[in-house]
């Protein structure tokens, strides 16, 4: 994407008075080579298997380690059963993105979005205003061009690997990506949109990465409930009004800042923080035995 800058984005839209998703695509379409209808098509694509992911979620898989699966229908069980604090539409998005976090660590077919392990997050907070008929498709796929546009943005300022800087760079994108998206599903501006990914990325400023066995799993799976549900708040108070003072071009590059002072203990490689506690460890050994 030919925009480095949320700035310029923003800037774009206001040249061009073009709304913010429509802004995205055309730089997409000359970046990729692709015509309207394909990139379109592709759009969809991608949204149907966050789709059939969910679809497909079974409450009895597990993962090959055993310690993944099945607490999306917990989650889904106890809202049904009115034991739970939140209700209607943010259970929904918590047991969303245990379901799609865990069909990722049970080798089903999931969207990187923007990548694995944060691949729950905007199929989250998207699916339950679909399935409630608040949301159709065609601005479904609209809010994903939005969300697709920031995350480009981020990734060419800062980085959306775990391994260059933490879990803010997963968990934290895509919860700014959701939160943009949200922003966009509800009408709000190109700029409140963009308020609502600087605040989202700032509540996660900092994340480390430190997957317990190097696996995707603890604490990886619910750190996705976190990022939607993150996104949720951070969406409602951009179209309240409320800003978050920080734009969000100097958000992304704090958050790259902060990703190279890590340790690289913290930075997915599986050694420091939860990872490195006795538990941690003790995971590590049963997982590294069963695999002999």
């Amino acid at each position: 994407m030919s925009y480095s800058s949320v700035r310029a984005m923003l800037n774009a839209c206001k040249q061009n008075n073009q709304p913010l998703w429509e802004v995205i695509l055309q730089s997409d379409l000359l970046e990729s080579g692709l015509s309207r209808t394909q990139s379109l098509a592709e759009m969809r694509r991608l949204w149907q298997v966050m789709v059939q992911t969910s679809d497909n979620y079974c409450g009895t898989d597990r993962s090959n380690s055993g310690f993944a699966g099945g607490d999306a229908a917990k989650v889904e069980a106890a809202a049904a059963g009115g034991r739970l604090l939140t209700d209607g539409y943010l259970a929904q998005v918590m047991a969303e993105a245990l379901k799609t976090a865990e069909c990722n660590a049970c080798m089903k077919r999931i969207v990187a979005a923007p990548t694995a392990g944060s691949c729950g997050i905007l199929p989250a907070v998207l699916l339950p205003l679909w399935r409630a008929g608040r949301a159709g498709e065609d601005a479904v796929c609209r809010a994903l061009y939005v969300s697709a546009g920031f995350g480009q943005i981020i990734a060419a300022r800062a980085t959306l690997a775990g391994a260059e800087g933490g879990c803010q760079a997963e968990v934290g994108a895509a919860s700014g990506m959701a939160a943009a998206a949200l922003v966009d599903l509800q009408g709000g501006t190109a700029e409140q949109c963009a308020e609502a990914l600087a605040m989202a990325l700032t509540n996660l400023e900092g994340l480390v990465c430190d997957p317990v066995a190097g696996l995707v799993e603890i604490p990886c799976i619910k750190r996705n409930v976190i990022g939607a549900m993150n996104a949720v708040s951070c969406a409602d108070m951009a179209l309240a009004g409320v800003v978050g003072h920080i734009p969000a071009d100097e958000v992304i590059d704090a958050m790259a800042e902060v990703g190279a002072a890590m340790s690289n203990d913290l930075r997915e490689t599986g050694i420091g923080g939860l990872a490195g506690t006795p538990t941690g460890q003790a995971i590590r050994e049963i997982v590294t035995m069963g695999g002999e």
